[in-house]
């Protein structure tokens, strides 16, 4: 075959996300000739920068904060030391597992070729791939679907530039514990990481620009979740601008702050930047392929995850919206149920939960306070703190509330936040009744098994306003 003659597959998918790898597999095992391109690593965000490598992390630093309250539980243990090396050498190897066991699934799957390289669009059916070494190859098919994913945004702030600042990727790869750990941005990615280098023995702050964490949160989640922080001594400062970075030291970077018009200095040995996203879609010339983006550079997507160019489409975090590694699999379902299944599966209206991994967990599912009466909903809320629920008390993990919206025509449930030990498994089960549209009084009436945290609902459902 000549150089410049495209190898033909029948689909190309280019980055192996959380969509891009199932997806392979699938259309695979179906007999199709897919070739999957990667630039650098197989997994995605989620394998590679996010969930894997943090919540390996976060499990690290739980350790070492329950280590240190043991003699709450009646245990004598000596003193208490972070491995800080040891930390992120099981991290890697966490991740290096589950990027080879990839890539050992691929090579076991007939009909699908993995290829390196940077890739990038010829025509609407072509794509073109350099590698490493500068090698250059063609590939073409009726099918390409974009697995892009994203990277951390850098924000606009003089002298950024000049100084080693962190990405969410990079800060899990520092040699050394921060002495002190600066961060901008008060979202998901600033509070887990937060806690989880307080707890390896970093000075943390956080830096606001609102006037509270997790700016999609209700007030009440927000202010609980604050003083949990607050408490194991992180440093929160709100209503703060960013005006000026420098780094006059190897291990030192001075910030310049304006907090309700009045400037402030700040010196921090570290600095991670976490004020969300930008998609990478920049380097794939998709003007070649007639795929267009919004102004941020996020794909545009139909409802069935077609692109504006007809055999083109785009899954996951790429094409915008929330970015959740479930979200990307469920993309892949919903591509797989329509090409495969003769299905017609649709992004429209599914639910999005998700849940933040600080301790305890922020469960979320549904509505917020604030979103329903901006429908114009008529809601009641259910609200108790986890100092009420016996299995926290037994286990002494009473921070945090658990908050429900009920529909006050319908007494379905609209939404809910469980700031508490297990949040994420408790708001699946919340997900669960409203999948099943049980009216509150089911969960309120049930009977739980004690003593267990499922229990605290019968609990819960009687504090309705």
């Amino acid at each position: 075959m000549a150089a410049h003659t495209p190898r033909r597959y029948d689909a190309i998918i280019i980055g192996v996300g959380q969509a891009g790898k199932p997806l392979a597999m699938a259309l695979a095992k179906a007999g199709r000739s897919v070739a999957v391109i990667e630039r650098k690593w197989v997994g995605g965000t989620c394998i590679n920068y996010g969930c894997t490598p943090t919540k390996t992390l976060l499990a690290s630093a739980q350790a070492a904060y329950e280590a240190r309250r043991l003699s709450e539980y009646g245990v004598r243990a000596g003193k208490v030391a972070v491995d800080f090396a040891a930390v992120i050498a099981r991290k890697n190897a966490m991740v290096d597992q589950f990027r080879g066991g990839i890539e050992a699934s691929f090579a076991k799957t007939k009909h699908l070729t993995l290829v390196y390289g940077e890739a990038y669009f010829a025509d609407t059916k072509t794509v073109v791939v350099h590698d490493k070494n500068g090698k250059e190859q063609r590939l073409t098919a009726d099918q390409i679907f974009i697995n892009c994913g994203t990277r951390p945004a850098t924000p606009p702030i003089p002298g950024l530039d000049t100084v080693d600042w962190l990405t969410s990727t990079t800060l899990m790869d520092v040699p050394e514990l921060p002495r002190h750990l600066v961060i901008i941005g008060g979202g998901y990615i600033g509070v887990e990481f937060s806690q989880m280098f307080r707890r390896f023995g970093s000075k943390v702050t956080i830096l606001v620009r609102d006037g509270h964490l997790l700016p999609h949160e209700d007030p009440d989640i927000s202010e609980a979740l604050a003083q949990i922080l607050t408490y194991e001594g992180i440093n929160i400062r709100y209503n703060t601008a960013v005006t000026q970075v420098r780094q006059p030291g190897a291990t030192t970077i001075k910030l310049t702050l304006t907090t309700d018009e009045q400037r402030h200095t700040l010196t921090g040995s570290h600095l991670l930047v976490a004020v969300g996203t930008t998609p990478n879609s920049d380097t794939l010339n998709l003007e070649a392929a007639g795929v267009k983006t919004d102004e941020k550079g996020f794909i545009q997507v139909n409802d069935r995850l077609e692109t504006t160019q007809p055999g083109i489409y785009a899954l996951g975090d790429i094409k915008g919206g929330p970015a959740f590694t479930h979200i990307a699999y469920d993309d892949y379902r919903v591509v797989k149920q329509n090409l495969l299944d003769g299905g017609k599966a649709s992004i429209a209206n599914r639910p999005v939960p998700y849940t933040v991994f600080t301790d305890p967990q922020l469960g979320r599912i549904g509505l917020t306070e604030q979103e329903a009466k901006k429908q114009g909903k008529q809601v009641r809320v259910a609200s108790m703190p986890m100092s009420q629920v016996a299995r926290a008390i037994e286990t002494s993990h009473t921070n945090g509330l658990m908050k429900v919206l009920v529909d006050a025509d319908t007494d379905q449930l609209l939404g809910a936040a469980i700031l508490g030990m297990e949040g994420g498994e408790l708001m699946t089960m919340l997900q669960l009744a409203m999948m099943g549209q049980l009216p509150y009084q089911r969960l309120r009436d049930a009977i739980f098994a004690h003593p267990t945290l499922a229990e605290s609902f019968n609990n819960l459902f009687t504090t309705l306003d």
